[in-house]
Protein backbone atom coordinates (compact mmCIF):
# COMPACT_ATOMS: atom_id res chain seq x y z
CA UNK A 1 0.00 0.00 0.00
CA UNK A 2 2.77 2.54 0.80
CA UNK A 3 4.67 1.37 -2.38
CA UNK A 4 1.58 2.54 -4.08
CA UNK A 5 0.93 5.74 -2.60
CA UNK A 6 4.40 7.09 -3.18
CA UNK A 7 4.13 5.63 -6.92
CA UNK A 8 0.81 7.68 -7.15
CA UNK A 9 2.25 10.93 -6.10
CA UNK A 10 5.04 10.56 -7.55
CA UNK A 11 3.00 10.27 -11.03
CA UNK A 12 1.03 13.09 -9.88
CA UNK A 13 4.22 14.90 -9.22
CA UNK A 14 5.97 14.28 -12.84
CA UNK A 15 2.15 15.07 -14.62
CA UNK A 16 2.14 18.55 -12.69
CA UNK A 17 5.72 19.19 -13.49
CA UNK A 18 5.89 18.02 -17.34
CA UNK A 19 2.00 19.50 -18.17
CA UNK A 20 3.03 22.45 -17.02
CA UNK A 21 -0.14 23.03 -15.19
CA UNK A 22 1.68 23.85 -11.87
CA UNK A 23 2.81 26.90 -13.61
CA UNK A 24 -0.82 27.87 -14.91
CA UNK A 25 -1.94 27.35 -11.53
CA UNK A 26 0.64 28.97 -9.20
CA UNK A 27 -1.23 32.52 -9.65
CA UNK A 28 -4.12 30.82 -7.95
CA UNK A 29 -2.96 28.18 -5.32
CA UNK A 30 0.74 29.52 -4.55
CA UNK A 31 0.29 31.51 -1.58
CA UNK A 32 2.55 33.93 -0.21
CA UNK A 33 4.98 31.62 1.46
CA UNK A 34 5.80 28.21 2.50
CA UNK A 35 7.18 26.55 5.83
CA UNK A 36 9.78 23.52 5.05
CA UNK A 37 9.75 20.49 6.46
CA UNK A 38 12.55 18.16 7.10
CA UNK A 39 14.31 15.47 9.51
CA UNK A 40 17.40 14.23 9.09
CA UNK A 41 20.10 15.57 6.59
CA UNK A 42 23.08 13.21 5.86
CA UNK A 43 24.01 10.96 3.30
CA UNK A 44 23.10 8.01 1.90
CA UNK A 45 23.10 4.79 3.45
CA UNK A 46 22.79 1.56 1.04
CA UNK A 47 20.77 -0.67 2.99
CA UNK A 48 18.37 -1.75 0.58
CA UNK A 49 15.31 -1.64 3.14
CA UNK A 50 14.83 1.99 4.34
CA UNK A 51 10.83 1.80 5.02
CA UNK A 52 12.02 5.45 6.97
CA UNK A 53 13.98 6.83 3.90
CA UNK A 54 10.82 9.83 3.64
CA UNK A 55 12.43 11.10 6.74
CA UNK A 56 15.99 12.32 5.04
CA UNK A 57 17.65 13.75 2.41
CA UNK A 58 21.27 14.13 1.46
CA UNK A 59 23.38 16.99 1.75
CA UNK A 60 23.64 17.13 -1.69
CA UNK A 61 19.66 17.36 -2.80
CA UNK A 62 19.66 20.05 0.37
CA UNK A 63 22.26 22.09 -1.29
CA UNK A 64 19.69 21.85 -4.85
CA UNK A 65 16.60 22.71 -3.01
CA UNK A 66 18.12 26.20 -1.91
CA UNK A 67 19.78 26.87 -5.45
CA UNK A 68 16.07 25.80 -7.04
CA UNK A 69 14.57 28.54 -3.73
CA UNK A 70 17.46 31.55 -4.62
CA UNK A 71 16.61 30.92 -8.53
CA UNK A 72 12.80 31.69 -7.39
CA UNK A 73 14.20 34.66 -5.42
CA UNK A 74 12.51 34.03 -2.46
CA UNK A 75 13.32 35.49 1.22
CA UNK A 76 14.49 33.24 3.72
CA UNK A 77 12.73 33.76 7.09
CA UNK A 78 12.69 33.49 10.57
CA UNK A 79 9.11 32.00 12.10
CA UNK A 80 9.18 35.28 13.88
CA UNK A 81 9.17 36.92 10.37
CA UNK A 82 6.75 34.19 9.12
CA UNK A 83 4.28 35.65 11.98
CA UNK A 84 4.80 39.01 11.78
CA UNK A 85 4.10 39.06 7.85
CA UNK A 86 1.02 36.77 8.18
CA UNK A 87 -0.26 39.07 11.04
CA UNK A 88 0.44 42.83 9.36
CA UNK A 89 -0.18 40.72 5.72
CA UNK A 90 3.16 41.83 4.52
CA UNK A 91 3.61 40.14 1.57
CA UNK A 92 5.57 42.18 -0.50
CA UNK A 93 7.90 39.48 -1.31
CA UNK A 94 7.36 35.55 -1.11
CA UNK A 95 8.84 33.85 1.94
CA UNK A 96 10.35 30.51 2.91
CA UNK A 97 11.26 28.86 6.19
CA UNK A 98 13.38 25.47 6.98
CA UNK A 99 12.33 23.50 9.86
CA UNK A 100 13.71 20.39 11.59
CA UNK A 101 11.69 17.99 13.47
CA UNK A 102 12.94 16.03 16.36
CA UNK A 103 16.81 17.33 17.04
CA UNK A 104 18.87 15.03 15.16
CA UNK A 105 22.79 14.69 15.06
CA UNK A 106 22.99 14.94 11.64
CA UNK A 107 21.25 18.41 11.56
CA UNK A 108 24.14 20.25 13.40
CA UNK A 109 26.52 17.37 11.44
CA UNK A 110 25.55 18.27 7.72
CA UNK A 111 22.32 20.50 7.77
CA UNK A 112 23.45 23.46 9.92
CA UNK A 113 27.15 23.76 7.63
CA UNK A 114 25.41 23.98 4.44
CA UNK A 115 22.50 26.79 5.84
CA UNK A 116 25.09 28.84 7.98
CA UNK A 117 27.09 29.12 4.60
CA UNK A 118 24.29 30.76 2.52
CA UNK A 119 23.23 32.67 5.72
CA UNK A 120 19.73 31.07 5.83
CA UNK A 121 17.50 31.25 9.11
CA UNK A 122 16.47 27.63 10.30
CA UNK A 123 14.43 26.35 13.22
CA UNK A 124 14.78 22.68 15.26
CA UNK A 125 11.87 21.50 17.30
CA UNK A 126 12.86 19.67 19.56
CA UNK A 127 10.90 16.60 22.21
CA UNK A 128 12.87 16.94 25.48
CA UNK A 129 13.35 13.45 26.35
CA UNK A 130 15.59 12.91 23.32
CA UNK A 131 18.28 15.11 24.39
CA UNK A 132 17.88 13.71 27.77
CA UNK A 133 17.96 9.97 26.48
CA UNK A 134 15.09 9.23 27.71
CA UNK A 135 13.48 9.62 24.19
CA UNK A 136 11.93 6.27 22.34
CA UNK A 137 12.42 6.74 18.29
CA UNK A 138 9.99 3.44 17.88
CA UNK A 139 9.79 3.98 14.08
CA UNK A 140 13.21 3.79 14.08
CA UNK A 141 13.60 0.82 16.70
CA UNK A 142 10.46 -0.85 14.30
CA UNK A 143 13.12 -0.53 11.28
CA UNK A 144 15.75 -2.23 13.03
CA UNK A 145 13.81 -5.45 14.42
CA UNK A 146 12.12 -6.08 10.62
CA UNK A 147 15.65 -6.00 9.68
CA UNK A 148 17.54 -8.06 11.40
CA UNK A 149 14.60 -10.55 11.24
CA UNK A 150 13.06 -13.04 9.17
CA UNK A 151 9.95 -13.23 10.79
CA UNK A 152 8.57 -11.80 13.43
CA UNK A 153 6.56 -13.10 16.27
CA UNK A 154 3.69 -11.30 18.19
CA UNK A 155 0.45 -10.53 19.20
CA UNK A 156 -1.83 -8.20 17.68
CA UNK A 157 -5.38 -8.00 18.66
CA UNK A 158 -4.96 -10.77 20.93
CA UNK A 159 -4.17 -12.83 18.69
CA UNK A 160 -0.41 -14.82 18.45
CA UNK A 161 0.65 -13.59 14.83
CA UNK A 162 3.98 -14.74 13.05
CA UNK A 163 4.51 -12.36 9.85
CA UNK A 164 7.38 -13.56 7.51
CA UNK A 165 10.13 -10.52 6.81
CA UNK A 166 13.22 -12.17 4.81
CA UNK A 167 12.37 -10.69 1.84
CA UNK A 168 13.25 -7.06 0.57
CA UNK A 169 9.47 -7.26 -0.06
CA UNK A 170 7.95 -8.99 3.08
CA UNK A 171 10.20 -6.64 5.08
CA UNK A 172 8.67 -3.72 3.56
CA UNK A 173 5.10 -4.96 3.93
CA UNK A 174 5.66 -6.19 7.52
CA UNK A 175 7.01 -2.74 8.62
CA UNK A 176 3.90 -1.19 6.71
CA UNK A 177 1.68 -3.11 8.64
CA UNK A 178 3.24 -2.84 12.11
CA UNK A 179 3.33 0.37 11.77
CA UNK A 180 -0.12 1.22 10.77
CA UNK A 181 -1.37 -0.99 13.70
CA UNK A 182 0.95 1.03 16.20
CA UNK A 183 -0.23 4.32 15.14
CA UNK A 184 -3.74 2.84 14.87
CA UNK A 185 -3.83 2.11 18.59
CA UNK A 186 -5.49 4.44 21.32
CA UNK A 187 -3.07 5.96 23.13
CA UNK A 188 0.81 6.01 23.25
CA UNK A 189 0.94 4.25 26.33
CA UNK A 190 -0.06 1.14 24.19
CA UNK A 191 1.81 2.04 21.62
CA UNK A 192 5.04 2.25 23.45
CA UNK A 193 4.22 -1.02 25.35
CA UNK A 194 4.14 -3.10 22.31
CA UNK A 195 6.97 -1.47 20.88
CA UNK A 196 8.78 -2.24 23.76
CA UNK A 197 7.80 -5.83 23.50
CA UNK A 198 9.11 -6.26 19.96
CA UNK A 199 12.18 -4.55 20.99
CA UNK A 200 12.96 -6.60 24.23
CA UNK A 201 12.01 -9.96 22.50
CA UNK A 202 14.98 -9.18 18.82
CA UNK A 203 17.06 -7.35 20.89
CA UNK A 204 17.17 -4.19 19.64
CA UNK A 205 18.53 -1.39 22.16
CA UNK A 206 15.74 1.76 21.85
CA UNK A 207 17.98 3.90 24.42
CA UNK A 208 21.33 3.12 21.94
CA UNK A 209 19.08 4.24 19.15
CA UNK A 210 18.42 7.59 20.92
CA UNK A 211 21.99 7.87 21.80
CA UNK A 212 22.94 7.70 18.05
CA UNK A 213 20.77 9.89 16.10
CA UNK A 214 19.41 12.87 18.41
CA UNK A 215 21.67 15.84 19.50
CA UNK A 216 23.15 15.81 23.28
CA UNK A 217 21.74 19.05 25.25
CA UNK A 218 25.75 20.35 24.94
CA UNK A 219 25.64 20.09 20.78
CA UNK A 220 21.70 21.90 21.29
CA UNK A 221 23.45 24.54 23.37
CA UNK A 222 26.38 24.77 21.04
CA UNK A 223 23.66 25.50 18.16
CA UNK A 224 21.54 27.15 19.28
CA UNK A 225 23.97 29.95 20.31
CA UNK A 226 23.78 31.24 16.56
CA UNK A 227 21.09 33.97 15.82
CA UNK A 228 20.42 32.03 12.49
CA UNK A 229 18.98 29.03 14.54
CA UNK A 230 15.85 28.91 16.88
CA UNK A 231 14.51 25.99 18.85
CA UNK A 232 11.11 25.57 19.19
CA UNK A 233 9.29 22.74 21.59
CA UNK A 234 8.08 19.60 20.63
CA UNK A 235 6.58 18.24 23.62
CA UNK A 236 8.76 15.84 26.15
CA UNK A 237 7.75 12.69 25.12
CA UNK A 238 7.16 12.76 21.20
CA UNK A 239 3.60 12.14 21.85
CA UNK A 240 0.66 12.02 19.95
CA UNK A 241 -1.53 14.87 21.54
CA UNK A 242 -4.71 14.13 20.20
CA UNK A 243 -5.19 10.66 21.97
CA UNK A 244 -3.47 12.29 25.09
CA UNK A 245 -6.28 13.53 27.70
CA UNK A 246 -6.58 17.49 28.13
CA UNK A 247 -4.16 17.28 31.45
CA UNK A 248 -1.49 15.15 29.53
CA UNK A 249 -1.60 17.58 26.74
CA UNK A 250 -1.45 20.45 28.65
CA UNK A 251 1.67 19.11 30.53
CA UNK A 252 3.37 18.03 27.33
CA UNK A 253 3.29 21.75 26.00
CA UNK A 254 3.84 23.39 29.30
CA UNK A 255 6.87 20.96 30.44
CA UNK A 256 8.64 20.70 26.73
CA UNK A 257 8.85 24.48 26.88
CA UNK A 258 9.94 24.57 30.28
CA UNK A 259 12.50 22.02 30.27
CA UNK A 260 14.23 23.96 26.86
CA UNK A 261 13.83 27.18 28.72
CA UNK A 262 16.02 25.68 31.44
CA UNK A 263 18.75 23.55 29.42
CA UNK A 264 19.33 26.67 26.72
CA UNK A 265 18.59 29.56 28.82
CA UNK A 266 15.56 30.98 26.87
CA UNK A 267 12.12 30.20 26.32
CA UNK A 268 10.77 28.98 22.86
CA UNK A 269 8.02 30.95 21.12
CA UNK A 270 7.22 28.61 18.56
CA UNK A 271 6.06 24.90 18.49
CA UNK A 272 5.85 21.69 16.58
CA UNK A 273 2.65 18.82 16.50
CA UNK A 274 4.88 15.91 16.89
CA UNK A 275 3.61 13.71 13.63
CA UNK A 276 1.99 16.78 12.70
CA UNK A 277 -1.42 14.89 10.57
CA UNK A 278 -4.85 15.45 11.55
CA UNK A 279 -4.97 12.14 13.69
CA UNK A 280 -2.22 13.80 16.07
CA UNK A 281 -3.43 17.27 16.36
CA UNK A 282 -6.13 19.14 15.79
CA UNK A 283 -8.77 21.82 17.04
CA UNK A 284 -8.07 21.17 20.74
CA UNK A 285 -4.49 21.12 20.69
CA UNK A 286 -4.18 24.48 18.55
CA UNK A 287 -6.42 25.91 20.55
CA UNK A 288 -4.28 24.59 23.95
CA UNK A 289 -1.15 26.02 21.85
CA UNK A 290 -2.49 29.46 21.24
CA UNK A 291 -3.88 29.59 25.34
CA UNK A 292 -0.30 28.54 25.94
CA UNK A 293 0.94 32.10 24.09
CA UNK A 294 2.62 29.99 21.43
CA UNK A 295 3.63 32.60 18.31
CA UNK A 296 3.12 29.82 16.14
CA UNK A 297 2.30 26.06 15.84
CA UNK A 298 2.99 23.72 12.89
CA UNK A 299 1.60 21.04 11.55
CA UNK A 300 2.85 18.30 8.86
CA UNK A 301 -0.43 18.59 7.02
CA UNK A 302 0.65 19.77 3.49
CA UNK A 303 0.24 23.14 2.41
CA UNK A 304 1.66 26.75 1.59
CA UNK A 305 0.51 29.88 3.30
CA UNK A 306 -2.02 32.04 2.46
CA UNK A 307 -3.08 35.25 4.04
CA UNK A 308 -5.97 33.97 6.03
CA UNK A 309 -3.08 32.07 7.87
CA UNK A 310 -2.54 35.45 9.98
CA UNK A 311 -5.56 34.09 11.90
CA UNK A 312 -4.74 30.53 12.56
CA UNK A 313 -1.20 30.40 14.07
CA UNK A 314 -0.98 27.75 15.93
CA UNK A 315 -2.39 25.48 12.85
CA UNK A 316 0.36 26.31 9.93
CA UNK A 317 0.58 23.74 7.10
CA UNK A 318 4.07 22.52 6.09
CA UNK A 319 5.72 21.31 2.86
CA UNK A 320 7.22 18.43 3.32
CA UNK A 321 11.08 17.72 1.83
CA UNK A 322 10.39 14.06 1.46
CA UNK A 323 13.70 11.55 1.08
CA UNK A 324 11.56 9.47 -1.15
CA UNK A 325 10.83 12.66 -3.78
CA UNK A 326 14.21 14.09 -4.08
CA UNK A 327 13.95 15.75 -8.23
CA UNK A 328 14.71 19.37 -7.93
CA UNK A 329 11.72 19.84 -10.44
CA UNK A 330 9.48 18.45 -7.37
CA UNK A 331 10.16 21.64 -5.40
CA UNK A 332 9.24 23.65 -7.92
CA UNK A 333 5.72 21.75 -7.88
CA UNK A 334 5.59 22.11 -4.17
CA UNK A 335 6.43 25.83 -4.06
CA UNK A 336 3.93 26.02 -6.57
CA UNK A 337 1.07 25.08 -4.13
CA UNK A 338 -0.26 22.97 -6.97
CA UNK A 339 0.07 19.66 -5.32
CA UNK A 340 -0.91 20.79 -1.96
CA UNK A 341 -4.24 22.33 -3.29
CA UNK A 342 -5.52 19.16 -5.40
CA UNK A 343 -4.79 17.15 -2.26
CA UNK A 344 -6.73 19.52 -0.25
CA UNK A 345 -9.80 19.76 -2.34
CA UNK A 346 -8.70 23.29 -3.51
CA UNK A 347 -9.67 24.30 0.12
CA UNK A 348 -6.87 27.56 1.89
CA UNK A 349 -7.54 26.17 5.35
CA UNK A 350 -7.67 22.80 6.32
CA UNK A 351 -7.69 23.35 10.66
CA UNK A 352 -10.48 20.65 11.50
Amino acid sequence: MYQLKRAIIRSGLEALYFSGAHRLMEPFVGGVGAILVLHHVRPARSDGFQPNRLLEITPTFLEAVIARLKAKDVDFVTLDEVRRRLQEQDFRRRFVTFTFDDGYRDNKEWAYPILKRHGIPFAIYVPTSFPDRLGELWWAALEAVVARNASIALTMNGRDCRIESGTRGEKFAAFELLYRWLRGMPSDHDMLDAVRDLTTRYGVDVGAICDELCMSWEELSEIAADPLVTIGAHTVNHVMLAKACDTVARSELRMGRAVLEAALGRTPHHLAYPYGDATAAGPREFAIAAELGFRTAVTTRPGVLFPEHGTTLTALPRISINGEFQRERYIDVLLSGAGTALWNGLRRLRVA
